[in-house]
């Protein structure tokens, strides 16, 4: 019977993970969707090119990838879904603030699934501007570790910066690789001039990035937050889910464990 257990929980695992790359397979193929209304040419689309991108180092298969392009562009027949971008805002639990940042066909069910989840955790949705005050969006370069030193990298944005290319206005080293900000209208020449200097890129987007934090202390509280933007992001309709959350190491840790 041990036996058993074991293989039962490791399906239960699997059927964990399928579903979850499923989820992230399908708000992938929405990105390419919508990215290619501007053109079915990645060469010639920016955004097209940048959610390609995105997709491939998800894993999504060439044939998701053609399907979505051909949708888009218009190439995929009568009926293919049609969606929209649309940005949510709302407060976790201990006054987090979160931007939630959805593809729908759908604007009543996307809102009524997002008030759910926000409701079921002590959060709630609020009105258009309620907390993107509290956020900048910027562009961001990823680069690969290893690949890239801080010596190198300090020569390669200065260089980047003689030849006239978009200024960087700070960067991030983590045990993974580097992150490179801009400005907001800058993601595609910084992604191009660091690709001209011959830097391992690892993706590139726009992200929101918070301006003052909200710090957790409660474990509870940070627990019912954390289970919060689970249940969000989990949604297929939601694209990212952004928040000013900060919380100790360790408290995080247990939160989650809990």
């Amino acid at each position: 019977m041990a036996g058993h257990s074991k293989w039962a929980q490791i399906k239960r695992t699997k059927a964990v993970v399928d579903a979850k790359r499923g989820a992230l397979f399908t708000r992938l193929g929405r990105e390419i969707t919508v990215a290619a209304r501007g053109g079915a040419d990645p060469a010639g689309n920016f955004q097209l090119r940048t959610a390609i991108e995105k997709a491939k180092v998800a894993g999504l298969p060439n044939a998701n990838i053609d399907r979505a392009v051909a949708k888009g562009s218009g190439q995929g027949g009568a009926g293919a879904d049609l969606f929209e971008a649309v940005r949510y805002e709302g407060y976790g639990a201990g006054g987090v603030a979160v931007l939630v940042e959805a593809l729908t066909d759908n604007r009543n069910r996307t809102a009524a699934d997002l008030r759910l989840a926000f409701g079921k955790h002590g959060g709630n949705l609020g009105e258009t501007g309620c907390v993107s005050y509290l956020f900048e969006q910027r562009a961001v370069v990823r680069l690969a570790l290893p690949g890239v030193d801080e010596e190198t990298l300090l020569e390669s944005l200065l260089a980047l910066e003689e030849r006239g290319g978009p200024a960087v206005t700070s960067y991030a080293i983590d045990v993974e690789g580097v992150d490179v900000f801009g400005a907001f209208a800058d993601l595609q020449a910084l992604q191009e001039g660091l690709g001209d200097l011959h830097l391992p890129l690892a993706g590139w987007e726009h992200r929101w990035i918070a301006s003052i934090p909200c710090r957790l202390e409660d474990g509870a509280v940070l627990a019912a937050c954390l289970r919060m933007l689970d249940m969000l992001e989990d949604l297929d309709d939601v694209r990212s889910v952004t928040t000013n959350l900060e919380a100790d190491d360790a408290l995080m840790e247990a939160a989650m464990i809990g």
